[in-house]
């Protein structure tokens, strides 16, 4: 059994409650106590602000070598595409755990507890299948078990080079042969310790209609979590109306996709009916706002899909930065630009997208908030630094998602498991670790 003193927690909605006492055994909460002035003598104390675990819903995470080095000339998402094709030729089993490793380590530092990985650099060179098909998916699984985070690989079904057109020579690396060989390869996927598995549809112009119907099916029966990338282009949208008469959402909705345990990745071309689509089904929406800005994406009607029924989540995408409260209150900030109105998304919405909502749309439901019975998944915020020093208790779930950083992250537990101490991994050097491993697949 642990025992952790909060000297301040977030409890939902606006419950900032000063001297919380959480217990725990194996994984879970057993109970939580307010108003326990001072910590018991057996108590880890956690000064600060603590908050449940975030939950980072959409990483690719060998994006982040990109980090800095795609910004030289003028272009868009189609142009950052090639440099990112160029990168995962350079990837192997071992590159790909160690970069995975460094980047997870990252994630932990800014306060992540869970992962959503959308996985889908499955194979060898010209799309050759390693000895184990699922080579590079494991590798993934061993960097997350060793940086000590949850995650859920979404591993995920890729089939064409765009609608009607066969994969290029980069795409080979993440093409099953069909759909059928997609299942039967993560089939063949292990359980692993603080693991979850699920499926994703890489996007309609990577996925023909029926194939997705196929994946849709096999989630349907685990009752496993199903992304997607849904209208991240507008060239999607006019590619897809052409060849199906639907729009990308409109093609899931036929293939079965869309139920509350779907999530569309981006959302951010979506039309009125496509929103109404999202909202009827209760599907998530995971909104990526620093990567959406990185490729000129465009800005995604938040407001309007959550009025709709969708619920939304937050992810790092392409990693560009981790900074997973940016994610938060960059939803609301781009809105604003976009709009000329604020107050769209309250602070309260925003954390809890980051945690709750986060964690059930990845399989998780059993965590993303301090209660009895949960697992026992969260972070502490320094209050002395620079951005948060001042703020009132009543004002804090404000103050944390529109000016906290990932520097203020001071403590991360896991399960139980202190992870970060004092703003540094208990076991890796994440810093040298992520110089060792983008050297390794630079060019």
């Amino acid at each position: 059994m642990s025992v952790f003193w909060c000297e301040l927690a977030w409890l939902g909605e606006s419950h900032v409650q000063a001297g919380v006492l959480v217990k725990t055994s194996g994984e879970r909460i057993t109970s939580v106590t307010e108003d326990v002035d001072q910590p018991p003598p057996h108590a880890e104390r956690l000064r600060g602000l603590v908050i449940p675990g975030l939950a980072n819903a959409h990483s690719h995470c060998f994006q982040r070598a990109l980090r800095g080095r795609t910004h030289q000339a003028r272009g868009s998402f189609w142009s950052w595409r090639e440099q990112m094709y160029a990168l995962a030729r350079a990837l192997d089993p071992e590159s790909m755990r160690s970069l995975a490793r460094a980047t997870f380590a990252e994630m932990a530092l800014a306060g992540v507890t869970l992962v959503g990985e959308f996985h889908y650099l499955h194979f060898g060179s010209g799309g050759m299948p390693y000895d184990d098909p699922n080579a590079m998916g494991v590798a993934v699984l061993q960097a997350a078990h060793e940086v000590g985070v949850r995650l859920t690989l979404l591993d995920t079904c890729y089939l064409r080079g765009g609608i009607g057109i066969e994969p290029s020579a980069p795409q080979r690396r993440f093409c099953d042969r069909d759909v059928d060989a997609w299942v039967g390869r993560v089939e063949r996927l292990a359980q692993a310790p603080n693991m979850r598995l699920g499926a994703a549809i890489h996007s309609v112009r990577a996925v023909d209609p029926e194939s997705a119907e196929v994946v849709a099916a096999w989630a349907n029966a685990r009752q496993a979590p199903l992304h997607a990338h849904v209208s991240e282009q507008p060239d999607e949208n006019g590619v897809c109306m052409a060849s199906y008469e639907a729009s990308p959402t409109g093609v899931l909705e036929r293939a079965g996709a869309l139920s509350r345990r779907f999530t569309a990745v981006h959302a951010t071309h979506v039309s009125e009916s496509d929103i109404a689509m999202l909202g009827s089904a209760g599907a998530y929406c995971c909104l990526c706002p620093t990567t959406e800005r990185d490729l000129a994406d465009g800005i995604g009607p938040a407001r309007r899909l959550h009025e709709a029924g969708a619920r939304l989540t937050l992810g790092s995408d392409s990693n560009a930065m981790i900074e997973p409260l940016e994610e938060a209150r960059a939803v609301e900030l781009d809105e604003r630009l976009a709009s000329g109105l604020r107050g769209g998304h309250r602070g309260v919405e925003l954390l809890t997208a980051a945690t709750a909502t986060g964690y059930s749309s990845l399989g998780w439901r059993d965590g993303g908030a301090i209660r009895p019975g949960l697992l026992a998944d969260f972070a502490t915020i320094r209050l002395d630094g620079v951005r948060l020093a001042g703020a009132r208790t009543d004002d804090l779930p404000d103050a944390l998602v529109f000016a906290g950083a990932a520097a203020d992250v001071s403590d991360v537990i896991v399960g139980g498991r202190v992870i970060v101490r004092d703003g540094k991994h208990v076991s890796l050097d994440v810093p040298g670790e992520l110089s060792a491993a983008i050297e390794r697949v630079s060019s």
